[in-house]
């Protein structure tokens, strides 16, 4: 038997990882991250979390099961590491993922860290995701059984000590089957709608949020060519592969779409172009974190870059804090702060961030 945070977020997922950590014989207590700066913040249906509601949600969830409960306040933390990251990051004319750098730096560093300093073996989750551990000792992170709710993309940031102090229970299960599994264990939240988007956005304006938290800075909206086509009031609305919102009042020369091909910081200029220029083959990556051993050399593998994306076969050679992939067919509309993902059939081996994208294949300078 090990002592056992479940983190409860208010959900269904895990509020029956919960429960099964429980009839696993552990010695369980409820933790619900407040991450949010203001206490009364509600949800927009399925959009939000960490609002008053979750936060009852997991109260109720930790009653029911009989279990300890109390709530962390890692709002502070939350502000600077992730909201403080998104926004550095849109405004350096990227796109972040939040949901990655809150797994990194919020559950499984500092719950984590917190757990282990007051004698807790191990924080247990509701991801659909798989450990494995090896002959040498080696815990490995694989794929959810549930493909269409696999969350290994988002935690590809965990290290190995990590790894080693985190439960998923959920990572053999379906979704469909967890609903299920909460209705017969008398769970309230077993039809509470899953979060999506960006959690600190819970109207789903990012653009709106990122002017009202950044302020306006008007900029020239052009073509490929340097042709000014509009203008905009911030590049902070605008990403690499945006189709929508660019409302340049005229079509392009041949008729089709326009999309945003590239997004100028220094100039605050938004450049658009076809889908062709959207091409990626070649990533080179920074800032790694690899859920074993740092791979050397050359290697093939599966690239993942974005979440539920597919894969991609790729060649990756790691030169020491540095990433270079070279992916075997091209994607589209790939934008530096994005993370690549790195996969060997199922396990996980590691993530980047990426720092730069080029049509052609990529190699270390």
């Amino acid at each position: 038997m090990a002592r056992v945070i479940a983190a409860l977020s208010g959900g269904v997922d895990s509020a029956v990882a919960a429960a099964r950590a429980v009839e696993e014989g552990h010695e369980v207590t409820g933790i619900h991250l407040g991450l949010s700066r203001d206490p009364q913040a509600h949800r927009t249906g399925s959009r939000g979390c960490c609002s008053l509601e979750d936060a009852n949600d997991a109260r109720r969830v930790a009653d029911h099961l009989g279990i300890p409960f109390y709530v962390w306040d890692f709002s502070e933390l939350f502000l600077q590491k992730v909201i403080g990251n998104f926004l550095s990051e849109y405004a350096r004319g990227r796109t972040p993922n939040p949901c990655l750098r809150c797994n990194e730096t919020i559950k499984f560093a500092a719950l984590c860290d917190r757990a282990l300093s007051l004698g807790f073996d191990a924080v247990a989750t509701g991801h659909y995701a798989r450990l494995a551990a090896r002959a040498d000792g080696v815990i490995e992170l694989h794929r959810g059984l549930d493909l269409a709710k696999d969350q290994s993309y988002v935690l590809g940031v965990l290290t190995q000590d990590q790894l080693r102090h985190s439960l998923f229970p959920l990572g053999d299960s379906r979704k469909d089957d967890i609903r299920a599994e909460a209705r017969r264990r008398g769970i309230r939240v077993a039809d509470k709608p899953d979060s999506f988007d960006i959690c600190f956005i819970p109207d789903g304006d990012t653009a709106g949020y990122l002017h009202d938290k950044l302020g306006d800075r008007p900029g020239d909206i052009t073509d490929e060519s340097g042709t000014v086509l509009g203008h905009h009031l911030g590049i902070v609305g605008y990403t690499i592969g945006q189709r929508k919102g660019l409302h340049l009042g005229a079509p392009a020369p041949d008729g089709k779409p326009r999309y945003v091909v590239g997004v100028d910081p220094a100039t605050d200029t938004v450049v658009v172009g076809g889908r062709e220029s959207l091409r990626v083959q070649g990533l080179h990556c920074v800032d790694p974190l690899w859920c074993d051993q740092t791979p050397t050399g050359e290697f093939q593998a599966t690239v993942q870059l974005r979440a539920h994306a597919k894969e991609v076969p790729a060649s990756v050679r790691v030169v020491d804090d540095e990433v270079w992939i070279s992916l075997d067919e091209p994607a589209f509309g790939i934008a530096p702060g994005q993370t690549a993902v790195v996969y060997d059939g199922t396990r996980v081996v590691g993530s980047a961030t990426i720092d730069s994208t080029s049509r052609a294949a990529s190699a270390p300078a």
